[in-house]
């Protein structure tokens, strides 16, 4: 991505829908570079989303085949109930 302006170069990503909708997007300055891993971890979340037809959510740090929450009115504000982080990196 150019930054006119500024007369730079910047890294992005977009992850981009089936319906052509950017559902996640990152753009960092050159020095820093972006992890693969992490933008094929994103996809396959919002894959599950999608699949789930949003009856799943996936929380932080979330890895295929960890928990995932039920979006809804009772989860809000409380999702450190039901989700530690520390869960993620298990």
């Amino acid at each position: 991505m150019y930054d006119e302006d500024a007369g730079v170069e910047n890294r992005g990503r977009f992850i981009i829908d089936p319906d052509g909708v950017i559902q996640g997007y990152e753009v960092l300055t050159p020095p820093v570079g972006r992890n693969i891993l992490e933008t094929m971890r994103q996809i396959q979340a919002f894959q599950l989303v999608l699949e789930s037809k949003g009856a799943q959510a996936t929380p932080s740090g979330w890895k295929p085949g960890k928990m995932t929450l039920s979006p809804g009115p009772a989860l809000v504000g409380n999702v450190w109930k039901e989700w530690k982080t520390s869960m993620a990196f298990d």
